[in-house]
């Protein structure tokens, strides 16, 4: 069963409510360091083969990766880090970040960085890192997708068609917790929704 309007604004709504218990709770802090733990072996094993990651500021109580990607980035001299800039056209784009860069609100809140910094030029990562206010699998024994559910906007959806053409070895990842798992009477992808390369929970990397 698909969910449309309302009932999916109030799977979202309950999601992010519980995201915020869970984040008060004392499983918290093990579950995102099992996590964090499962993404620093995922980037060693990549070796040279992801040299730019773009990552979110964190918001609504989703994972904050930010001092752990920093690290992974500070330990290579030519490895970088992009955060998205949201464009009228509900597209991304991505610009290089370090820690400390002056942002700006966007729109929604989210901050930002600035277009016009000229010492931050944009670019197209090798890897996007993508937080879910939930997330569903799909497939057979051959072969398992995996979905994220994200706040409705379809930035990510559209980017990532046009990135995907343009550059098929983009590794797309979900971040998120096992509890956040959708069956498919809650949520089902629809035809719009791009699958996600891989994702990273608590339990492991699933890809």
């Amino acid at each position: 069963m698909d969910m449309h309007g309302n009932s999916l604004k109030t799977l979202r709504q309950d999601l992010i409510k519980r995201r915020k218990e869970f984040a008060a709770g004392q499983s918290y802090a093990p579950s995102t360091n099992h996590l964090i733990t499962n993404l620093n072996q995922f980037l060693t094993k990549s070796g040279s083969s992801i040299q730019s990651i773009a990552l979110y500021w964190p918001i609504q109580d989703e994972i904050d990766l930010r001092a752990t990607l920093s690290t992974w980035a500070n330990a290579q001299p030519h490895r970088e880090l992009a955060l998205p800039l949201a464009r009228l056209d509900k597209h991304l784009d991505f610009y290089r970040w370090l820690e400390g860069d002056r942002l700006i609100p966007s729109q929604h809140g989210i901050p930002e960085p600035d277009p016009l910094n000229q010492h931050r030029s944009q670019l197209i990562p090798d890897c996007i890192l993508l937080p879910c206010v939930g997330w569903s699998s799909s497939g057979d024994s051959k072969k398992t997708h995996y979905w994220r559910l994200g706040y409705g906007g379809g930035y990510f959806d559209r980017t990532l068609a046009q990135l995907r053409k343009n550059k098929p070895n983009l590794i797309c990842i979900g971040i998120g917790f096992d509890w956040q798992k959708l069956d498919d009477v809650q949520w089902s992808a629809q035809t719009h929704d791009e699958p996600l390369d891989m994702l990273i929970t608590e339990s492991g990397v699933f890809s």
